[in-house]
């Protein structure tokens, strides 16, 4: 049985994002012919937030399942989303917006089942209305509630804190796949397998502008760094973008990682 290949697309950020996956993605599937893609896709929408007509314009790509993070919910109508047959997407199960049952799905790639995950992380992610439970005992009750016994499985861990995240991907070494950070929108350079067989890595990055700071315009934001103004986020639709993601490579009999690697491709759109 050969090694599933899946890539893992970080936190796409709006339309330059979106145009950016419609150059890059044609190209990575002839050359490293995935299995599926996994796409981060929380700020998707004018980098805050998914709507129908934004995850629509990724489905000709081939692209179809989604994860989020604590922007998901920012445009409103994620039920009808998470609903809607037409593409698999997965919220922070963790986060007390989500129903239950929409932090998880199993889907099918090259042939196996493959549980997907969305969890959300504490440190630096405060906000008053919203109740984030610990997301290393949410993950031990998804765990232990799997049903099926599914070996694969994939947890996108949307976090800020790499202390946070590291120590994550060691709790969850051994008993899942793959553990992709993602959130920071800054590639990191510690993708590895880990000793019991996970593939790790802290942070996968974003798709969005080069010249930009995390995504959003770089004036406004070295703006409110030096002068303390406050003008609203705005992002670039065309100029260079960079491409992030991990190329990850699975046993379907074990449920352990062979292989992972930092994709990383600049285009100008």
């Amino acid at each position: 049985m050969k090694p599933i290949k899946i890539i893992f697309i970080g936190d796409v950020m709006g339309k330059l994002g979106r145009r950016a996956l419609a150059k890059i993605v044609p190209q990575w599937r002839e050359k490293y012919q995935p299995d599926e893609f996994i796409v981060n896709v929380e700020n998707l929408a004018h980098g805050k937030g998914v709507t129908a007509a934004t995850l629509e314009e990724l489905l000709p790509l081939g692209l179809q399942i989604f994860t989020g993070g604590n922007h998901i919910w920012s445009k409103g109508g994620v039920n009808q989303l998470l609903a809607d047959k037409r593409f698999t997407l997965v919220v922070p199960a963790n986060d007390s917006r989500a129903e239950v049952g929409c932090g998880t799905r199993v889907i099918e790639i090259g042939g196996q089942q493959l549980l997907l995950v969305n969890l959300v992380g504490q440190v630096f992610m405060a906000d008053p209305e919203v109740v984030v439970a610990n997301p290393f005992v949410a993950l031990d009750e998804i765990l232990r509630t799997n049903d099926s016994k599914i070996k694969n499985i994939i947890v996108d861990f949307h976090a800020e804190a790499t202390s946070e995240k590291v120590a994550f991907g060691w709790y969850a070494d051994g008993r899942v796949t793959a553990v992709c950070g993602t959130h920071t929108h800054v590639p990191t350079a510690d993708a590895k397998i880990l000793p019991k067989g996970t593939a790790y890595v802290t942070d996968v990055g974003m798709v969005g502008g080069v010249e930009t700071v995390l995504g959003v315009k770089k004036d406004i934001i070295v703006g409110r760094f030096s002068q303390q103004d406050k003008m609203p986020f705005d992002f670039p639709d065309d100029g260079p973008a960079e491409i992030n993601a991990v190329l990850i490579e699975l046993d379907p009999k074990t449920g352990q990682a062979s292989h992972i690697e930092r994709l990383q491709e600049n285009v100008v759109i």
